[in-house]
């Protein structure tokens, strides 16, 4: 079981994680800060000062009383957040949400209660996951409704998650050894006015993405070596003139992929640009992902809420906190990255199965064309996870409308661009799995073979694995199973590196 401290930095491969039992930790002094903050809002809440969510209704009801017991604020708080629809999102998925918000609140700046975190912190040690519905946040004043649907389960109320199987919630947490979390209004609001689920969803889709962008870069090289062509456009004078530094780097780690590739001499001057510009293309990825990076950074490492109090200040501060701009606007870059690395993807297996540009290999790579009909099925269904993909790719943080009685007038949106982002990073995987399948298939059906170290391993990893299309059979499978292949190896050369 993986242990992540919350006194420490939350990386992705945290998130990645915690789709299992995780051990959660709070250290003592990590605990004394939320203690002291927790004790600094209930004298502040004492003085009569006006505190968002504890004294007030919430958004546009600000300028009204909230409930006085605390117990029953935070029922006001919840209920009627209770409005999401559409299907539930992967457990995976809420349970980094889950570990995002505990993150956050673990930084003392939200007046939470301890015992919040611990929660938190137990749920994740099981499998325990709250059901929550897709559709309902505009990733401003946080993802509400999602989270909220997140905060009733772990009191017991709405639906669950444990072991896969979807129960009441108090069924869930009663089989799992967990007891419904008891709030008052500051816990209650401090659980759902983040944005933690665009935060995970954003930090999940750029791995995702990340993967599938290094077997870009592998499969091109692959792809070059099969069809004997000229390696020249990894040239690293050439690179170095482009002056961009994803270019330098993917092309870098390209020529390492290529070394050993020898031309065959039979390919035109200049191949299309689906290889020739691979690393230019690939290398503005890598510019593009960088900045995604750092904003997913900044949000694992950032305070989502409202207020947040500063007891070294005597101060309790409104403001935005919980708008989710950021994010909004790497998910929808990471959608159009994803989007043109498809295309790249999806036109390489164009060409490889185009006798008029692979070098004479057989239509679709059928072994016996016309009786067989090899990647044909494959190809079809690339072009339309392409088109899905490019269809999504339409900005969602340029979608703001004015809701909640104009308070909330401009929106961000980022809870829908992150989750689409990470739909879409799981059809680029299939790209990725499509175009490896070509491949091997390409070598079965008179391919050369590598003249790169690099490149046979990987064409021998995925021969090992998968049969020659010979003759016909459904290859659904098959395509996960090159995904997987393509992801593992490049896993490998990490490690060895």
């Amino acid at each position: 079981m993986r242990n992540v401290d919350l006194d420490a930095p939350l990386h992705v491969a945290d998130l990645l994680a915690a789709r299992d039992p995780i051990a959660v930790t709070l250290s003592p002094r990590r605990r004394a800060l939320l203690e002291e903050s927790r004790r600094y809002f209930d004298k502040a809440s004492g003085e009569d000062r006006p505190i968002y969510g504890a004294t007030t209704g919430f958004g546009a009801l600000v300028g009204f009383a909230g409930r006085a017991d605390q117990r029953d604020q935070a029922d006001n708080t919840l209920a009627h957040l209770g409005a999401g629809q559409g299907p539930d999102l992967d457990p995976a998925v809420v349970r980094a949400t889950l570990l995002v918000r505990a993150w956050s609140l673990a930084r003392g700046a939200s007046g939470a209660s301890p015992h919040v975190v611990d929660a938190l912190a137990a749920a994740l040690g099981t499998t325990f996951s709250p059901a929550v519905a897709r559709f309902g946040s505009v990733g401003a004043s946080g993802d509400l409704i999602p989270l909220g649907a997140a905060a009733q389960a772990l009191r017991g109320r709405g639906h669950a998650y444990l072991e896969g199987k979807r129960l009441p919630a108090a069924t869930a947490l009663g089989t799992a050894g967990l007891r419904p979390l008891a709030l008052d209004g500051r816990d209650a609001l401090a659980l759902v006015n983040g944005t933690s689920l665009t935060t995970a969803a954003l930090a999940l889709a750029l791995d995702g993405v990340r993967r599938s962008h290094r077997g870009a870069q592998a499969l091109t090289c692959l792809l070059a070596d099969l069809l004997g062509c000229d390696p020249q456009f990894l040239d690293e004078r050439l690179i170095a003139r482009f002056n961009h530094a994803g270019a330098t780097t993917v092309a870098a780690r390209m020529r390492q992929t290529a070394r050993g590739h020898t031309p065959s001499g039979t390919r035109p001057l200049q191949e299309p640009y689906s290889i020739r510009c691979a690393p230019q293309l690939l290398g503005a990825a890598e510019d593009a992902l960088a900045y995604v990076d750092r904003m997913t950074a900044a949000d694992l490492g950032g305070v989502s809420d409202n207020p947040l109090l500063f007891p070294e200040d005597d101060a309790i501060v409104h403001g935005g906190n919980f708008f989710g701009q950021p994010a909004a606007f790497a998910a929808d870059l990471l959608a159009i990255v994803l989007a043109q690395v498809g295309n790249l993807m999806e036109r390489q297996l164009d060409l490889l199965v185009d006798p008029h540009r692979n070098g004479g290999l057989p239509p679709m790579l059928a072994a016996g064309p016309g009786r067989q009909h090899g990647l044909q099925g494959v190809q079809l269904a690339s072009t339309a996870l392409i088109a899905e993909i490019r269809r999504d790719a339409v900005p969602a943080s340029m979608q703001s409308l004015p809701t909640n009685l104009h308070n909330q007038d401009v929106v961000p949106f980022g809870t829908q661009a992150a989750l689409r982002a990470l739909d879409q990073a799981a059809l680029l995987r299939l790209l990725c799995g499509s175009l490896a399948l070509g491949l091997r298939q390409a070598a079965h059906c008179g391919a050369r073979r590598p003249t790169a170290d690099a490149n046979r391993a990987l064409l021998e990893a995925l021969e090992a694995a998968i049969e020659p299309v010979d003759p016909d059979r459904p290859l659904d499978d098959d395509v996960r199973k090159a995904a997987d292949i393509v992801e593992q190896a490049d896993i490998s050369l990490i490690s060895a590196s």
